[in-house]
């Protein structure tokens, strides 16, 4: 009787691998990026990596700032935003509206070791670069910003114009 569990198991074993699907995980990961794609933001969704319009290379620093800060876009353009980290401690770049970054921010406070990981979002080791794929499909004001602890409140933010 002992041995019921451990056989009942091995005949369902076939049951629990079907029910996994036949679908590759690739194919799985890359409908999962189409989902996070269709995804709308006050300031657009995820661009595709494949139809990138323009790029746009960005250093941010120790000093508290992006260079370059201020930026203008179509509408419609999907731009690569290359962000690189001339300084010696972690930055981020995040992208989004004044309103939904200030809130960020605060919670960044409290949770400083918060984990996170939005298509709008780079986080960049010192001496490293990351990048966002971005497609910017709303008009409007909208910002950029490192929501670190400390760099937020020092200014370290810069303005997307998104021309109709």
């Amino acid at each position: 009787m002992k041995k019921f569990p451990a056989v009942l198991a091995l005949c369902l074993l076939p049951a629990v691998v079907w029910a996994h699907g036949t679908e590759q995980h690739g194919q799985m990961q890359s409908t999962m990026s189409q989902h996070m794609m269709a995804e709308q933001h006050p300031w657009g969704m995820m661009g595709n990596p494949e139809n990138v319009d323009r790029e746009i290379r960005i250093s941010m620093t120790d000093n508290m700032r992006f260079t370059p800060d201020q930026i203008s876009v179509k509408l419609n353009e999907t731009i690569r935003f290359v962000v690189e980290n001339n300084g010696k401690v972690l930055h981020e770049f995040v992208l989004g509206t004044p309103d939904e970054l200030q809130k960020h921010a605060e919670m960044m406070k409290r949770f400083p070791n918060m984990a996170h990981d939005e298509p709008y979002m780079a986080h960049v080791d010192p001496a490293r670069q990351g990048e966002v794929v971005w497609t910017f499909n709303q008009p409007g004001e909208f910002e950029f910003a490192c929501l670190l602890p400390g760099h937020f409140e020092a200014g370290m933010k810069g303005q997307i114009v998104v021309q109709p």
